[in-house]
Parts: C-alpha cells; structure tokens; sequence
C-alpha cells in the first residue's frame, strides 16, 4: 500500500511543481524560485522510494537513496528564503532591509551545512524493509528530527504569523502548523507515508501563498 501512497505523492509533486513554475513563469513571484527546487526534491524523494522495491537491493539502490539526503541538505533550508522574500512581497518595511537579507542567505548556507556535517557526511545507508517498501536507512544518523529541519519549521511558523497578521491569509500559518504537529505526533497507523502528506500539506500551503501574493501590494 505504501508502494502507491508514495507514488501518488510523486505524482502530486509534479502536478505541485508545474503550477508553482507556472506562478514564477507568469506571475513573476520571487518566492516560487526558492520553492521550485524543494518541491523537485521531494518528486525525486517519493518517486525514489516508491520505486525501490521494483530496483531491488544492490549498489545502485544505494546510489540513488544516497541522493536524496544529498537533495535534502542543500533544498529544505531554501525554504528561510522562501519565507523571507514572501515577507518583502508583503511589503513588511523590515524584510527589506540589507541585513535581513544577508541574515536569511547566511542562515540558508549554514544549515546547508550544519546537515552536510551531521547527516550527509559520513552516513552508513543500509536497506530497510518497512510496509513493502524497500529503502536505503542512514544509520549513522543521530534519530529524531534533524536541527536543520527543526530551525527551517520554526522560521516557517514565525514568517506565517507574521503573514497571516499583516496579508489575513492564514494558510501559510496553517500548513506550517500541520508539518509541525504532524512531526511531533506519533499517530497509530501502520504507514511511513503518513509525514510525506504533513510535507505535501505544507508545500501546497507554500506554493498557494505565493500565488495568493502575486499582484498584492498593500501589506
């Protein structure tokens, strides 16, 4: 089951990429850049998955699930860019001062980073079979969530209050709150694909606030 559920979020992502190209391609919304890679990321991370079982185990798996932390580390933290460009589309006076923009890329580049020393870096990936799908696990990595991902959740939460207040569009807020909590809650269902629908919930709610900003101009 968790072989289809993985592939439909695959195949959501790219339905998910295409219309946030389309917001940037069209609607000249600076934020939908940063969020075009993160979202590339997760097509390749679900379709990866979905799609181990029928690779089988061997060095090519290995390869390929290799890739995918590499794809997270330098994708998820553009997510603080996102977040800061769509509070200077917000015309929030503050987001557009120099320093926090050098704040957001400094931070960008050092949990880029802080994940390619702690995660990336030395990790041991072995197959792991859970719910019929077959994957290569880091077992060198620490567990729990990672602090890269920890830092990006709590720029994310802050930068949706700050949107929600300011714009009234409370959906930021709100997919941020469900990545969050959905993280923090071990639910009782027998699925490891139940966080990649927090992440979908997350990344729909991104992509729809840049389209929600794309002529706006009052804060």
């Amino acid at each position: 089951m968790d072989t289809i559920l993985f592939g439909l979020f695959a195949a959501a992502y790219i339905g998910l990429a295409i219309w946030t190209i389309k917001i940037y391609k069209t609607e000249r919304v600076i934020s939908a850049a940063f969020l075009v890679p993160v979202i590339l990321g997760l097509v390749y991370d679900n379709s990866i998955i979905a799609a181990g079982r029928f690779i089988g185990e061997g060095s090519f798996l290995q390869f390929v699930n290799a890739l995918r932390y590499w794809y997270h580390a330098f994708f998820t933290p553009l997510l603080v860019l996102f977040s800061w460009k769509t509070l200077e589309q917000a015309n929030i006076s503050w987001a557009k001062t120099k320093w926090l923009r050098w704040a957001a890329y400094l931070l960008t580049a050092a949990l880029v980073l802080l994940e390619l020393f702690t995660e990336v870096f030395g990790m041991e990936l072995e197959a792991a079979w859970e719910y019929g799908v077959l994957t290569y696990s880091n077992t060198a990595s620490s567990g729990g969530p990672p602090i890269m991902v920890l830092a990006v959740s709590v720029v994310l939460l802050a930068a949706s209050i700050i949107i929600w207040r300011n714009q009234k569009w409370i959906w930021f807020f709100l997919g941020s709150l469900v990545m969050a909590a959905g993280s923090a809650v071990q639910l009782p269902i027998e699925s490891g694909a139940i966080t990649k629908l927090f992440e979908l919930a997350l990344l729909s709610s991104l992509a729809a606030t840049a389209y929600f900003q794309r002529n706006r101009e009052e804060v």
